[in-house]
């Protein structure tokens, strides 16, 4: 083994978390190395946020094109496949990462191919392709940024059948004729929407009693209702016994209530699992292929040197977060370094990752799309808020009207009625994506619900429904 090579940072994975970590660690002065053994860019960029948002956005497209007077009757035809599995590929660099490198470069950190252990106390091993081994240490912190995969349920016969992932429903280079896909949340909601519309007949199996359960139950209701009205089958309250395929290469499903159901392919999204079981935590006292539980600055427990950051310690698990996080973490670890006496962990702080708690937004790509930031109703009386649940039908929003015939959607907003300001927005139908910065920025900056009716909403645009949402509150 050769003599270790010393940084200020090192950090196990280059998704985009790993990325950002290094870049503010490089802007705070520090040195910092970086650790991958698959594709610089990670999950997101190659099988996860981008390809699917890819695949999706035509589809979204002729959707809102249909709902247009004298445009719909121009997009009748089916999508062209082929170009739409083109777009994908263009948007995934064709998974090579020649452009990430030479970020990784222009920025001053260098890169180690291969798989990443930690080796006790700020060391990691990398032990490259060719089975050559050499060691980094840290001086300051090592940052643990090496994401989720998907998680499987132990299935009689699954892995004989080779399902889809997540990572195989956005890299498909062919449409199945079926498709049955099993879950209920976001990856399983984008995926159904996705594949019907490019010509799959998709059955959506859900253990659940709908889709999206983890915001506000009008949002998976109305996707729900959209899925099936585009031809998708959505079966709730079912859970899968077995799986095989046949040497002709069909997919046979057998659900708990003894019936079966016959696909080209069957997609598992059921849940994510942290990558850690490989990363030697055991040479540090923690247990190999679990979550890591870090404070607001992103530092694991009981650790002076050790950060998770992003999917890892299962605060939030969305890329954007994940990259909020690096942000954090990567000015903790600066200011730690330099000897800053005090950071700046309250809420809110420099140091502290408080919109994980309070402020966190999310857009579910499916036709309508749902978006949400900060709390449900139920989130926000679980925690003993006393609040106010403002509800909306955004049909009646004049932008709305303007953006599609028979638009369908709903808004609500939950007022803290103590302290007068905002805990959650959700936003459901199509477009409203774009509304929820808006809100976020609300959440977070903690506007007072008075401040707030000072912001107009411009006429006729959708984020009107703002104003509707306060003369509502108002009365």
């Amino acid at each position: 083994m050769t003599e270790a090579i010393a940084y200020d940072v090192v950090v196990l994975g280059a998704g985009p978390v790993g990325e950002n970590v290094a870049d503010r660690a490089r802007a705070g002065g520090l040195s910092a190395a970086i650790v991958e053994s698959e594709l610089v860019g990670g999950e997101c960029s190659y099988w996860a946020c981008m390809p699917s948002k890819a695949l999706l956005r035509p589809v979204i497209a002729r959707a809102d094109a249909r709902r247009v007077p004298g445009l719909r009757q121009a997009v009748q035809g089916p999508l062209d496949t082929q170009a739409v599995l083109a777009h994908r590929d263009d948007y995934t660099s064709h998974w090579k990462d020649d452009g990430q490198i030479g970020w990784l470069e222009s920025i001053g950190v260098d890169l180690y191919r291969g798989h990443g252990r930690l080796d006790g106390p700020r060391s990691v091993t990398v032990t490259a392709e060719d089975g050559t081994v050499m060691t980094l240490t840290a001086r300051h912190a090592v940052a643990v940024c090496t994401g989720t995969r998907a998680a499987l349920p132990p299935l009689p016969g699954l892995d004989a059948v080779k399902p889809w992932t997540s990572r195989e429903a956005t890299s498909a280079d062919r449409v199945p004729g079926r498709l049955i896909v099993v879950g209920g949340g976001v990856v399983a909601t984008e995926m159904a929407t996705a594949w019907q519309a490019l010509g799959s007949q998709v059955t959506l199996l859900v253990r659940g009693n709908g889709l999206l359960d983890r915001m506000e139950p009008f949002a998976g209701e109305l996707v729900a209702d959209a899925l099936r009205e585009a031809g998708a089958e959505l079966r709730t309250g079912t859970s899968v016994a077995s799986v095989e395929r046949s040497p002709a290469g069909t997919v046979t499903a057998t659900l708990d209530d003894g019936t079966t159901l016959e696909a080209d392919e069957i997609l598992f999204a059921t849940g994510r699992a942290p990558r850690t079981e490989d990363i030697g935590l055991e040479t540090v006292g923690l247990k190999p292929g679990s979550w890591l539980e870090v404070d607001d600055s992103l530092r694991v427990t009981n650790s002076t040197w050790l950060y998770a950051v992003g999917d890892a310690n299962h605060r939030a698990l969305l890329t954007h977060q994940g990259k909020y996080q690096a942000r954090i973490a990567g000015a903790a670890i600066t200011a730690r370094a330099f000897g800053v006496p005090i950071l700046e962990t309250d809420r809110w702080g420099a140091h502290a990752a408080t919109a994980d708690h309070d402020a966190v937004p999310q857009v579910v790509f499916s036709d309508p799309e749902a978006a949400s930031a900060g709390l449900t109703l139920a989130e926000a009386e679980a925690a003993g808020h006393r609040v106010r649940a403002i509800d909306y039908d955004m049909a009646n929003v004049a932008g709305s009207g303007l953006y599609a015939d028979g638009y369908t959607g709903h808004a609500r907003m939950i007022v803290d009625l103590d302290r007068e300001i905002l805990l959650g927005v959700t936003f459901v139908g199509p477009a409203v994506g774009e509304l929820i910065h808006s809100a976020t920025i609300a959440i977070a900056g903690e506007v007072p619900i008075d401040r707030l009716w000072h912001a107009v909403p411009a006429y006729p645009t959708i984020s009107e429904v703002w104003l509707r949402l306060l003369e509502v509150y108002r009365g």
